[in-house]
């Protein structure tokens, strides 16, 4: 009787539509294309492999490395996908299926889901993890032995950008009782040990430009994983009031990221009040906020593998004093000038440079009490990095814009800040914004950037307020 209700729950599991592959915001059109873009660049005599992101060990919710999603779309774990450049043919190897384990956690893609691999990704085989060893082998036998391709650089998924993954990886080389590889390079190591005749080359300087610009689908999700984050900022700033921790407004932003669908955050919160603001990625978020501070907030969901970044800064207390009022003016009248001057054809020095003049004159109208704080705002028209990084599959995407002139399809973050080392003050306004064909739209313009419109806002009853917290 175990027996037959073994085979019937097996049968089950089968016929379920598999995970992984239900993903509906590109067809397979697209990935089709993203890969020929890559069979382009490799040529007919180079093969590459894009490894996706392993199995966890712990109950966490899975999430595939960029590039093998933004090549497939599958969220399947210890995948490979394998581009042969000589008959420009793609090959996904996915573990196969088993019932034991889906049995607890649901029916996963596997190398026996091999109709509907197909048909969501468009690839053209589908192999168990155990043939790609023998489909490498054959390649070496003529000569010359086509040239492998692999991303060298770290892989980015949950929470992690490439800069930040190569942090971690330095960190634990120098640590002695740690030193582990990133799975990245015990892939290397691996293929050089085992097919000693392939040449190596790094396919990540081919990927990036590839995902550089991003296509109309790309920018309805980051446009929308901006939405959310808006939202979740405006629930923030409603809920804020002396005496309520930093880790209360994360857990606000938290809260309306899944409520929208976004599983996952793009980073850490940072939710700094006072001097904690001062540090640029402070995120212990900890301590309680104080009556006549300014509170810095730098949040962003990462939604369907599309993320977002925007910071505000608003009064605890609801109200403005008059030198947090001039410097919230200056930032927003700054983001202001940046916004009028981006367009396609026009270089990013040029907008550095016609916002800084436009601003120069700006702050001659400004009144502080204090000389530190017009130093600030000086310093801040010669600060070039106002314009800043990139904006896609992960908070810090891949690509660089700032030497060219600007073309549409370009996602970045604008962010004027200024800094105040007397006090330890920093403030700021970050926007996550795309270059069109007329111009820039501003994906957060919705948020509220005068002082007049947060305080308005903060008249409001936030979550918190709604939902108190419990008392021990």
């Amino acid at each position: 009787m175990k027996h037959l209700l073994w085979i019937v729950l097996s049968a089950a599991i089968v016929a379920a539509q598999p995970h992984g592959v239900e993903q509906t915001d590109f067809p397979a059109s697209e990935f089709s294309e993203r890969r020929a873009k890559v069979f382009d660049a490799i040529g007919r005599t180079g093969i590459a492999i894009i490894p996706g992101a392993s199995a966890i060990d712990s109950p966490q919710i899975f999430r595939q490395s960029n590039d093998f999603y933004y090549l497939t779309g599958i969220e399947s774990p210890s995948a490979y996908l394998l581009l042969d450049g000589r008959s420009r043919k793609t090959t996904v190897y996915l573990q196969h299926r088993n019932p034991a384990w889906e049995r607890q956690v649901g029916t996963i893609v596997a190398a026996e889901d091999v109709g509907v691999v197909k048909e969501r990704t468009g690839v053209d085989d589908v192999y168990g993890v155990e043939m790609l060893a023998r489909h490498l082998a054959p390649m070496q036998v003529h000569h010359p032995v086509p040239a492998l391709y692999v991303p060298f650089s770290p892989q980015e998924g949950a929470d992690g950008s490439r800069d930040e993954m190569l942090r971690q990886i330095a960190e634990a080389a120098t640590d002695p009782w740690d030193g582990r590889p990133s799975r990245i390079g015990r892939l290397l190591t691996l293929l050089r040990e085992r097919f000693p005749t392939f040449e190596l080359k790094d396919l990540t300087p081919i990927l990036d430009p590839i995902r550089f610009i991003k296509s109309p689908r790309e920018i309805s999700l980051i446009r929308r994983a901006s939405q959310i984050a808006g939202l979740a900022m405006l629930e923030a700033i409603r809920s804020t009031r002396p005496g309520v921790f930093e880790y209360q407004l994360d857990a606000v932003s938290r809260y309306v990221f899944q409520l929208n669908g976004s599983r996952y955050a793009a980073y850490p919160a940072i939710v700094g009040g006072g001097t904690n603001a001062w540090h640029g990625h402070y995120h212990r978020n900890s301590n309680v906020l104080k009556d006549g501070e300014i509170v810095l907030m730098d949040y962003a969901p990462d939604y369907r593998y599309y993320a977002s970044d925007i910071t505000r800064h608003w009064p605890v207390n609801g109200k403005f004093n008059p030198d947090q009022r001039a410097l919230c003016n200056f930032i927003y009248a700054y983001r202001e000038a940046f916004m009028k001057r981006i367009k396609p054809g026009v270089t990013p020095q040029a907008v550095l440079a016609g916002a800084r003049e436009e601003m120069s004159a700006y702050l001659k109208t400004l009144t502080f009490s204090k000389e530190t704080y017009r130093k600030a705002a000086e310093n801040a028209l010669n600060f070039a990095g106002h314009l800043q990084h990139t904006v896609g599959m992960t908070v810090h995407d891949v690509g660089d814009y700032r030497r060219k002139p600007f073309v549409p399809g370009i996602v970045f973050a604008v962010d004027p800040m200024l800094w105040i080392p007397e006090e330890n003050l920093y403030v700021r306004m970050e926007d996550v914004v795309v270059v069109t064909e007329t111009g820039v739209e501003n994906f957060t313009a919705f948020l509220p950037g005068k002082p007049e419109e947060i305080e308005k806002l903060m008249t409001e009853p936030g979550i918190l307020q709604l939902r108190a917290p419990t008392k021990p």
